[in-house]
């Protein structure tokens, strides 16, 4: 389903997020109506109205539109996109009425297949920002897969870990969990994890991987995915610590929508 404001979307009204492409958004898995760690989503939501828009977000309102998106039960993938209509290009500075835009999609079975991915030197514009501007991570994302991979790993110009292409990036040193200190997004599951793992965080440089025992990618659709190789470094893997994760994340209880 897809709507703007509550009422079915028309074409017209997606122009201005498909040819100016402003705007943000977070995603939910939702499960039989719960979802965990929505605060924190309607915190992203409001925090980033406020940067890209300089307005107040009502939390309440997105929740309720939110929910109807939602069936009684079984497990669904919501996007909230908050983007203005009327936004052009040559005058982004008058976009200040942003809108509600909520699209539903089956949510897959977890826990997924184990990850190979690229490392690419890539630092995402207004990191901090869940943007609907995806181009860079998609491409890098593209080229990722078309040399073999499944995925792409950002790294910055020094060569230190940040994040994924669309999720953040987990490892374990045989004691705890790390954290990359990066500029990045800061993740709802990463942020779930941090409060029932222990865990540090600190500048990892990828020549430093190979002495890792396990690495992982977590956001809100896909849970927590093991990454089996980084470039042409393979991982020995740790299964307990991220079978660990995955349980302690999905036994997170969830907020009503």
């Amino acid at each position: 389903m897809a709507e703007l404001n509550g009422v079915p979307v028309e074409p017209a009204q997606w122009q201005s997020l498909a040819l100016t492409n402003y705007g943000h958004f977070t995603t939910m898995r939702v499960d039989d109506g719960r979802v965990r760690g929505l605060a924190l989503h309607l915190d992203r939501l409001r925090r980033d109205c406020g940067t890209l828009f300089g307005v107040d977000l009502d939390p309440r309102r997105v929740r309720e539109l939110a929910r109807r998106a939602v069936p009684a039960s079984g497990a669904v993938v919501v996007r909230v996109t908050v983007f203005d209509p009327e936004c052009d290009l040559g005058h982004p500075a008058a976009a200040r009425q942003p809108q509600v835009l909520v699209t539903s999609r089956p949510a897959g079975a977890l826990p997924l297949p184990p990850l190979r991915v690229r490392p690419v030197a890539c630092v995402r514009e207004v990191p901090e920002v869940k943007s609907v501007g995806l181009f860079a991570g998609l491409h890098h994302r593209r080229q990722a897969q078309l040399a073999g991979f499944d995925d792409a790993l950002f790294v910055d110009r020094e060569q230190a870990v940040s994040e994924g292409a669309t999720w953040n990036v987990g490892f374990f040193d045989g004691h705890r969990v790390l954290w990359p200190e990066a500029d990045c997004l800061a993740g709802v599951t990463m942020e779930l994890l941090k409060g029932v793992h222990d865990h540090d965080t600190r500048r990892v440089p990828l020549a430093e991987l190979s002495q890792l025992q396990a690495a992982f990618a977590t956001n809100a659709a896909i849970g927590v995915r093991t990454i089996s190789a980084v470039g042409g470094t393979g991982l020995p893997g740790a299964p307990d610590i991220v079978a660990a994760l995955h349980r302690q994340y999905t036994a997170i209880p969830g907020d009503l929508l």
